[in-house]
């Protein structure tokens, strides 16, 4: 009897965890988010009116939110595949490597494990007025100036967003290098497959999984690259680098709950259908591979 209670118990504990995190989710999470969709359709937060669209419609027409839209449309687009690409050659070396590809591998890591604020100091001393890189040009004559408040400005953060992102996308590339069968190799070299065949027939055919999960996970570490910006740039950036998170953030601090709600489920949803498109085209894919 008391076997078979003591059994019960730990068949139970696993469930009220999963409940407690089920809770906290809800709370935090689930519930605000549910809760942010009435703001986004008055026109006040306290005591307002119900306006249907006209904040969303509003949004759609506002000069700021389309600057931060735009500009993190374009910094998605570079940086995403320039990370993808840069990952997995770092990959393809480390994983071919005879002798110390971890150590090399750990290099590409230690991004990981350095704090935002850290790393942004480290950027903003290297590309400001007085930063090292302009110390490097002086050395050859050429006049140098503040690279983060220009016309350059996007890409010195896609340099920075690639240098942070690129280690932990190339552990998942190694982990999918790592689970392809070496006679598949073998048997190439023996039918005399060049690189390029090898590459294209072998590895990106057993990569393709580990390619959508590499870009699922760019795509949403794509907009965090907010937190180095407003460290390195402050409030008030350069147009260039004015992202939707800049306006998100203008309306929470002034009190606009109802365009900053409106704001949040039209990034919620510019998310989610990426997103939902590149999990289906990946089980159509895997379908037809395994076909």
């Amino acid at each position: 009897m008391k076997k078979m209670i003591f059994r019960n118990r730990n068949q139970l504990l696993p469930w009220l965890m999963l409940l407690g995190s089920f809770a906290g989710f809800c709370l935090f999470y689930l519930v605000p988010f549910v809760v942010s969709f009435f703001y986004s359709v008055v026109d006040h937060p306290i005591h307002g009116a119900f306006c249907g669209l006209q904040n969303y419609k509003e949004l759609l027409r506002n000069p700021y939110f389309l600057r931060g839209l735009k500009n993190t449309v374009a910094f998605m687009a570079v940086s995403i595949p320039l990370n993808m690409v840069l990952s997995l050659i770092v990959a393809l070396v480390i994983h071919n490597m005879k002798r110390y590809p971890k150590y090399f591998g750990l290099v590409f890591l230690i991004p990981l494990a350095i704090p935002s604020a850290t790393s942004a100091f480290f950027w903003e001393s290297f590309w400001g007025l007085h930063g090292t890189f302009n110390k490097f040009l002086s050395s050859y004559h050429i006049n140098g100036f503040d690279w983060r408040n220009s016309e350059y400005g996007m890409i010195v953060m896609i340099i920075i967003f690639i240098w942070k992102n690129v280690g932990y996308n190339m552990a998942l590339y190694m982990s999918g290098l790592s689970s392809i069968p070496k006679q598949y190799y073998a048997y190439a070299d023996v039918e005399g497959a060049g690189i390029w065949w090898k590459f294209r027939n072998i590895t990106w055919v057993y990569l393709t999984p580990t390619t959508f999960l590499v870009l699922i996970m760019t795509f949403v570490n794509s907009f965090k690259i907010f937190k180095e910006i407003y460290i390195i740039t402050g409030e008030f950036p350069p147009e260039g680098l004015y992202v939707l998170q800049h306006y998100m953030n203008n309306m929470f601090l002034s009190l606009n709950y109802p365009k900053l709600a409106g704001a949040v489920y039209i990034l919620t949803i510019a998310i989610a259908l990426p997103v939902a498109c590149l999990f289906r085209s990946e089980r159509k894919l895997s379908k037809d591979l395994h076909d």
